[in-house]
């Protein structure tokens, strides 16, 4: 029998046995940073053995031999920015072709949970984590979430939140993130843009943590909604943001910080639209279409069509999306990333991935190979996920397996048809 894996939404079966050969004929082929048009893939023990243009005999006779041409094969998506509280987010993110995900502040406790769901359920997405970002007494993200859950359970959690001041509080937060996480998360948030008035880490804090996260290899990644909060902590030494700017015009300025500090932006551009109240119509168009319905629970549908509605007069989506042009045409890396979390208006797991790089095509100058690529091979750089993002030999063959092209109509990844993650299939998926 299978493992049986309990979660606060019900329970997941881990496979005893999954193929230990399949091969991939006949499909397009889009490697992470290439499109083979016809090509051939072999996928065994979890890894990927063998990519070629030419006929790949099969191995044995148990292997099982996926003739399909008119679809494409891609990388598994990797969503950089999410909150997961729950087992039903890795399932639902594995469904829609995510089968990673990179969480961005959470409680230690529940990762640890998520991480024991992500190793040991094959129909979960695989896990990354900040686990707590470096907070500071009364500033951001607190006030966001007390909003959306204000018991005394909650608020009872809040006060074991890191409160930095001094550089022995930040030596000892980077080493306990050493023992729990995977990068560090800053947030220089002041409120401005969500009619707040939120204190803000000074800059030499900001400069401690990213300067001790270093020393101890981990990458650091940082919250801003606002232009000049933005420039600001670029040049403390984040590696990359988790948002880009909607305050104000983008100025070259901040096109400069990227470029000095060989950063990345992950500029959530769907939630930035919901926090605007501009996002709706694409919204309601995700919730309703049938091959996100196929998937997404009712609930999840009516969160998909709210708009979150919390910035100031003064911000402007069209301004996140100019930012991201910019970046392009600089050649700053620009990954994927959604910032869902299950609970906040205008995002679902697994499907606002697919909703995010549509943008990047649709209002940032992406061409649709482009957006593939944040999906996948330029994520797994950034993050340093070394073993996938690429249909490569060796690397773990997380894989989505789509109907049409999605290098000419980026629309066309909703057509999933297979999800597979280490070699197994997603038992939502018969083939």
């Amino acid at each position: 029998m299978g493992l049986m894996v309990s979660s606060r939404l019900g329970t997941a079966t881990l496979p005893s046995h999954s193929p230990s050969s399949i091969l991939f004929t006949n499909v397009r082929i889009f490697d992470g940073q290439d499109e083979i048009p016809r090509g051939h893939v072999l996928v065994q023990s979890g890894r990927i053995a063998k990519v070629s243009s030419r006929p790949i005999a099969p191995p044995d006779k148990a292997t099982v031999v996926l003739d399909r041409p008119g679809h494409t094969l891609l990388p598994g998506l990797i969503d950089g920015h999410v909150h997961v509280y729950e087992a039903a987010a890795l399932t639902q993110s594995l469904q829609f072709g995510v089968t990673t995900v990179c969480d961005m502040h959470n409680e230690p406790v529940v990762i640890a949970q998520m991480r024991h769901v992500a190793a040991t359920n094959t129909d979960a997405a695989d896990l990354r984590s900040a686990c707590h970002g470096a907070t500071i007494e009364g500033g951001w993200p607190a006030a966001l979430l007390l909003s959306h859950d204000p018991s005394p359970e909650f608020k009872a959690a809040l006060e074991k939140w890191p409160k930095l001041k001094t550089q022995d509080d930040v030596d000892a937060f980077v080493q306990l993130r050493k023992s729990d996480a995977d990068y560090v998360k800053l947030f220089h948030e002041d409120g401005k843009c969500l009619q707040v008035d939120l204190p803000k880490p000074s800059l030499e804090l900001q400069r401690m943590i990213a300067r001790a996260a270093h020393d101890n290899g981990l990458p650091v990644f940082a919250h801003a909604f606002g232009l000049e909060s933005a420039i600001e902590v670029l040049n403390a030494g984040a590696d990359g943001m988790a948002h880009t700017i909607v305050d104000s015009p983008p100025t070259q300025a901040l096109i400069e910080a990227y470029k000095r500090n060989n950063a990345h932006c992950n500029p959530t551009l769907v939630g930035i639209a919901s926090m605007t109240n501009q996002g709706l119509k694409d919204q309601e168009e995700y919730a309703n279409d049938p091959r996100v319905q196929r998937f997404l629970p009712g609930p999840a549908r009516a969160i998909l069509c709210k708009c979150v509605a919390l910035s100031s007069d003064s911000c402007r989506v069209e301004y996140a999306y100019e930012s991201v042009r910019m970046m392009r045409e600089a050649g700053v890396d620009v990954i994927m990333g959604t910032d869902t979390t299950g609970r906040v208006g205008g995002m679902a797991f697994g499907v606002t991935a697919h909703h995010e790089i549509a943008m990047f095509v649709k209002h940032c100058g992406f061409a649709p190979i482009e957006a593939l690529r944040s999906a996948t091979s330029i994520a797994a750089r950034r993050f340093r996920l070394n073993d996938r993002g690429r249909i490569q030999p060796g690397l773990r063959a997380d894989l989505v397996l789509v109907e049409g092209n999605p290098i000419d109509d980026i629309g066309d990844t909703l057509n999933l048809r297979g999800v597979w993650k280490q070699g197994v299939l997603c038992s939502s998926y018969a083939l």
